[in-house]
């Protein structure tokens, strides 16, 4: 191992770890390093396929984009996928070993601590620094015997260690010294300084608490990072969406309401879509709330059925049928377009087993299937959904095959990227040759496409033909490539942030800014 390192972690879960990492990785690849990302183990619904057909933490695919280098299994060797409070789907570079609860997971710490070692030694020797991104607190006292992702990977790589702090939830001085209090000492001796994130107001009121954390410390405040408004990069968790909740839906805007699941899985598909200026989106958990909606997106899940029932008990159905009975428009994306369908069956039991009677919006029946498609995806739009041929991109992970009766396919598969048994790379169509179905009369449809919306003139077409409906006129196809490109330059406005607000050559060294 020939990289230096440096491990960001955090005195707690969603502090901000993945996108100071990623901000680090693009401040280092834009000073010309050969930088790379790394986080050991991932607990995560949301997930990304790298080109070859491999399944990681979306948070990894988006700091690899932050060093100018496509995403890898040796970013991110082991996800965790929750199914329920005590199993998860274990992914292992890339592909699913299966489920396990979280007993019998930690029983096989060796097995996957070799995993760990091996992604690491090819990752450091290919670059010159790996950024090491740490899970949940510093200091999981609990789970030290367990540990993989945090202070183990920190001596194997011989890190330089910042802790990062969220000031926004309060309480951040306890944070800080009670992570440091119940750090071991050689733990502690790694730890070359301390991030406040989140802030919000003005920087010059926390003179003094900076002061005192570095007086009973001992370490040094790389910085005090504000709080920065409407980034549109994608969160490693879904703990924020409550603020979401809080717009409003407006007679001129196009108001979805994106179903908030208890499995959700990658609402990082919606990102896109919140960022247009005629767009109102919300995560809604009341039925009630679908009332006021142009568009409902049941999102995808990690367990189909059991976020079908969550419906069902919940009194979404009701509340869906009335939207559909005023000509208002439903959407569901991967779980989401499963429970659409007339049936929804597992009989290998890949999540809970058995079956069950889907919403009934789309002639199509499901089957949850053992071996899991990850694949990235080019498609067009077809006829029967849009006037010409509309592209799109993005990215299939689903355990499950849907056949369709008589509704026509929303999409035309150009190529996609397929991983053979023997491990080699190709571009072929997938069986079927399309993807998706749509009602005869346009207004329910879904698809298997992760990141639909993202391409610009997809997103444009579809909210004018939404914006129609509700008698708006038509928005210029540049309004949707505007947001897209804005998108596209939001890694180096956050580095720009931190760069501003960090003292980077106390953080990584001349050598490197």
């Amino acid at each position: 191992m020939k990289a230096r390192a440096l491990a960001i972690l955090g005195t707690g879960s969603d502090v901000g770890k993945s996108l100071i990492t990623a901000g680090i990785c693009r401040l280092l690849h834009r000073s010309g390093v050969h930088v790379a990302p790394f986080k050991a183990q991932n607990m995560s619904l949301n997930s990304f396929v790298t080109p070859d057909g491999r399944e990681i933490g979306r948070a990894q695919a988006l700091q690899a984009e932050a060093c100018g280098i496509p995403p890898h299994v040796d970013m991110n060797p082991i996800l965790l996928k929750p199914e329920s409070d005590n199993c998860s789907q274990i992914v292992i570079r890339g592909q699913v070993l299966g489920k396990r609860e979280a007993s019998a997971y930690f029983d096989d710490r060796q097995g996957l601590w070799s995993v760990v070692k091996e992604s690491y030694a090819r990752l450091a020797g290919q670059y010159e620094v790996i950024v090491i991104e740490g899970a949940g607190s510093a200091a999981e006292v609990n789970l030290r015997e367990h540990d993989l992702v945090n202070w183990p990977v920190a001596k194997l790589a011989d890190a330089r260690v910042v802790l990062v702090a969220d000031i926004d939830r309060g309480g951040v001085f306890a944070q800080v010294f009670g992570t440091l209090d119940l750090l071991m000492p050689d733990e502690r001796d790694r730890v070359c300084g301390v991030i406040i994130n989140k802030f919000r107001g003005d920087a010059k009121l926390f003179a003094d608490g900076v002061k005192f954390l570095e007086v009973r410390s001992g370490l040094p405040v790389l910085g005090v990072v504000p709080f920065l408004r409407d980034l549109m990069l994608d969160q490693e968790d879904s703990l924020d969406l409550d603020l979401n909740r809080q717009i409003s839906f407006t007679l001129d805007r196009i108001n979805i309401a994106v179903v908030l699941l208890p499995h959700m899985s990658n609402f990082t598909d919606f990102n896109i879509l919140a960022s247009e200026t005629d767009v109102a989106l919300k995560y809604v958990t009341i039925p009630s709330t679908l009332a006021e909606a142009d568009v409902v997106i049941i999102p995808g899940s990690k367990n189909t059925l059991a976020d079908l029932s969550y419906l069902k008990r919940k009194g979404y159905v009701p509340a869906l049928d009335n939207h559909l009975r005023i000509q208002r428009e439903l959407i569901g994306i991967c779980g989401g377009y499963q429970m659409l369908g007339r049936t929804v069956s597992d009989p290998c039991e890949v999540e809970q087993g058995g079956m069950s009677c889907g919403l009934g919006y789309l002639n199509t029946d499901t089957e949850i299937k053992e071996t899991k498609c990850t694949t990235q995806v080019e498609a067009s739009t077809e006829d029967g959904f849009l006037r010409g041929q509309v592209l799109v991109r993005g990215y299939q992970i689903h355990m499950g095959v849907t056949r369709r009766e008589s509704e026509f396919p929303c999409f035309k598969v150009r190529r996609h990227s397929v991983m053979s048994e023997e491990g080699r790379l190709s571009n072929a169509t997938s069986e079927e040759g399309f993807d998706g179905a749509i009602r005869n009369d346009g207004l329910v449809w879904g698809t298997y496409i992760h990141g639909v919306f993202d391409e610009p003139g997809f997103r444009r077409a579809w909210l004018n033909r939404v914006r129609m409906r509700k008698g708006l006129p038509p928005l210029d196809a540049l309004v949707s490539k505007t947001v897209t490109v804005r998108s596209q330059g939001e890694l180096d406005r956050w580095a720009d942030h931190l760069s501003h607000n960090l003292d980077l050559t106390r953080l990584i060294g001349n050598r490197h800014i």
